[in-house]
């Protein structure tokens, strides 16, 4: 299978706006909006959400690398600066030793059903990566789960594993709660 990425735009928001619609809404309804200010759970109905993503996109203020399978997407990396992306999961703990907020972060992935396991996630963190790269480079942080020696259901990693990271040269720099650490490294800008 051979994976390209596109960045997420008012070109590309039907093809994202279908692969979520198909996943109903991702996870009940959220559209990609939990780690942005209005994302909250319970705020906003799903029909809103939807609204509210779309609105961000055809800002600007909305990024993600699409990972598309022919003409069809089929996942997505969500990254952003602090400011975009400001709810983050562990917040308590992260900023209890933060030293500086990084430049970009990664805060989630998805990958729909019928291509799990088959390189997508991968594939959108290169595609944040060049994005980042492109967009002018920096700092970027993500915080991915540690799932070494057990057994994790692939549906419930959407900040991913920090193997996957550390594989794309990241390095762990402190822990987020019992398995979650704080990652990062440095992108040049292109």
């Amino acid at each position: 299978m051979a994976l390209v990425t596109k960045p997420l735009d008012p070109a590309t928001w039907p093809d994202f706006a279908q692969l979520a619609a198909d996943h109903h809404g991702v996870w009940s309804g959220c559209w990609c909006l939990g780690f942005h200010e209005e994302g909250r759970n319970g705020v906003h109905s799903p029909e809103r959400r939807r609204e509210l993503k779309q609105a961000r996109v055809a800002d600007g203020r909305a990024h993600a690398a699409l990972v598309y399978d022919g003409p069809r997407c089929v996942g997505w990396c969500q990254f952003g600066s602090p400011s975009e992306l400001p709810r983050i999961k562990f917040q308590k703990a992260y900023q209890a030793a933060l030293d500086g907020l990084p430049d970009w972060r990664i805060t989630c992935f998805f990958t729909g059903r019928t291509h799990r396991r088959q390189g997508v996630a991968d594939a959108g963190l290169d595609g944040a990566l060049a994005e980042i790269a492109r967009l002018g480079g920096g700092r970027v942080e993500s915080y991915p789960e540690d799932t070494t020696g057990r057994k994790v259901s692939g549906s419930f990693l959407n900040n991913a594993t920090v193997s996957m990271f550390e594989r794309h040269g990241f390095t762990r720099e402190r822990r987020l709660g019992k398995n979650h650490w704080v990652v990062s490294r440095e992108i040049a800008g292109g």
